[in-house]
């Protein structure tokens, strides 16, 4: 049953972020090892939260992933360049939300997709708290353009 490619809401930030093939990454098929792609999911999740708020939000509020599903199309061969995730956030439901992530190819190909469901907990208590609408705010196009 082929996916449909995932795509971002109009109203949201569409976050890029590079990502390195390295050797380690390579299994005994020759193509990247579907749990690097989890991992990967989870560095673009927090690397726009990270490149979108402050230290003091993050020594505030931290994310934890709850799930993760993964869609994989098309291997990544050892030595690719031009890998990037492309990531955006979904609609919020209290203290959680999704986040969605395309890996794209150099040619722009998506190779896997993924959707994660993160939820906003106290830093120090790791009690689960709602999302705020600055927050969010955060994540629209309006804002990532301003």
């Amino acid at each position: 049953m082929a996916r449909s490619v995932l795509q971002p809401r109009e109203d949201r930030e569409v976050f890029v972020v590079p990502l390195e093939v390295l050797p380690e990454h390579i299994d005994a098929n020759g193509h990247v090892n579907n749990v690097v792609y989890v991992g990967w999911l989870q560095d673009a999740g927090t690397a726009h939260w990270n490149a979108r708020f402050s230290e003091e939000d993050r020594n505030r509020w931290s994310w934890v992933a709850l799930r993760h599903e993964i869609d994989y199309l098309r291997g990544i061969e050892p030595g690719a360049q031009g890998v990037v995730a492309r990531t955006w956030v979904g609609a919020p439901q209290g203290p959680r939300f999704s986040r969605y992530v395309r890996i794209e190819d150099a040619q722009g190909r998506v190779c896997a997709q993924g959707v994660s469901e993160w939820c906003l907990v106290d830093a120090q208590t790791l009690r689960p708290q709602r999302i705020p609408p600055f927050m969010l705010a955060v994540f629209d196009t309006v804002a990532a353009s301003a």
